[in-house]
């Protein structure tokens, strides 16, 4: 999992929990513009999200296992995605860690899911969304439902964790699902 530099750090620490509840062995990456956003989003800062995370990777380690097609990981998640990040993987710029973990998941056809959290979407954001769709990623904006009634601001941010769980193919109870009672 990577974390950059958009708003939207709250996805990021409910996703790193519910996997870590779930059992699911995490490698975490967190870019610069990440950290610089952190401190203004979590209280608990980059200790809080880090915590979270089994194993943490600089960015600038491009000599991590995670890098190589050969280290077995199962999928990955960028959230937030930022738009640079989002353009860094629909054109395969391999500048950073997140970058190339990115380009190994799509050539090596594991799951990627960029949960893009800007907004308005500009025309070279939308062209990014296609041909990150395109090389194979999924493109998830952080779009929060509303079916099942939610109370708090975890439970908004609780229904976009649930459809990433689920492109994860991780069980769970985040949410209740369309048609179940809350």
């Amino acid at each position: 999992m990577a974390v950059t530099g958009a708003s939207g750090m709250v996805y990021a620490v409910d996703l790193l929990a519910c996997l870590r509840d779930a059992g699911v062995h995490t490698h975490l990456i967190v870019t610069a513009g990440a950290k610089r956003v952190l401190p203004t989003e979590l209280a608990g800062g980059l200790e809080e999200l880090t915590s979270l995370a089994s194993e943490v990777h600089k960015d600038t380690d491009a000599g991590a296992p995670i890098a190589s097609g050969s280290h077995r990981f199962e999928s990955m998640v960028i959230v937030p995605c930022s738009a640079g990040t989002l353009a860094k993987v629909a054109r395969g710029f391999t500048d950073n860690l997140t970058s190339r973990v990115a380009h190994v998941a799509l050539k090596e056809r594991r799951p990627l899911v960029l949960v893009v959290r800007e907004a308005p979407y500009s025309r070279p954001m939308l062209e990014n969304m296609l041909l990150a769709d395109a090389a194979g990623a999924l493109v998830m904006p952080a779009s929060p439902g509303f079916y099942h009634r939610p109370a708090t601001v975890s439970d908004l941010v609780g229904s976009v964790t649930a459809r990433v769980l689920d492109h994860l193919a991780v069980e769970h109870a985040r949410v209740p699902r369309w048609g179940e009672e809350r």
